[in-house]
């Protein structure tokens, strides 16, 4: 059995004075090439109510500020994370984001291998007028795949950006293969 783990963080945007700080994560399994839904787990982080957002940064953190201001640390959420993502391939678009937040946050934690589904999609397919992850979900038809995973949300919810990029691999593998997917792990 191959299990990896698709992630997505959605975070504050950086700003003057600022580091830009993750205030949600989303997670999904993937097992034997298939996101498994029973599998699907978020968090917030806490983010003080004061703390100014980018102008920028998607997603529905304006509604939430009240949830943020209350949420646990990402210090305090360690010790499930670190079981979660620790010891097992990790999947993201553009995953260099998800492991700048992780490594900043626990330095010394060995993460990965990675799979960057963005970088996947420019290799396969380097003609592709976008390579945002909403667009190459629409453009491959996979978008009833992960509505149906993750219903009720939209992009940028962390959980359904991470339950896209789980379809996204999985269409991936399909299409390419696991021994030529697994060579391209970063």
């Amino acid at each position: 059995m191959t299990r990896l783990v698709s992630l997505d963080f959605e975070t504050t945007g950086t700003m003057p004075g600022w580091e830009n700080e993750p205030w949600q994560l989303g997670c999904v399994e993937i097992v034997d090439g298939e996101p498994v839904a029973a599998s699907r787990w978020e968090t917030y982080f806490r983010i003080p109510v004061d703390r100014p957002f980018s102008p920028r940064a998607p997603g529905r953190w304006a509604q939430l500020r009240a949830e943020l201001a209350a949420a646990p640390s990402f210090a305090d959420l360690w010790p499930g994370l670190a079981t979660r993502l620790q010891g097992v391939p990790l999947v993201a678009h553009n995953a260099a984001t998800e492991r700048t937040i992780l490594v900043k946050r626990a330095p010394l934690a060995p993460f990965g291998p990675w799979f960057d589904t963005l970088r996947l999609v420019r290799r396969f397919w380097p003609t592709l007028k976008s390579y945002a992850l909403g667009d190459v979900v629409r453009v491959f038809g996979l978008q009833a795949r992960v509505d149906a995973l993750c219903p009720g949300r939209t992009w940028h919810d962390a959980l359904y950006d991470a339950c896209a990029g789980a379809v996204l691999f999985s269409h991936i593998l399909g299409v390419a293969g696991w021994d030529v997917v697994r060579d391209q792990a970063i």
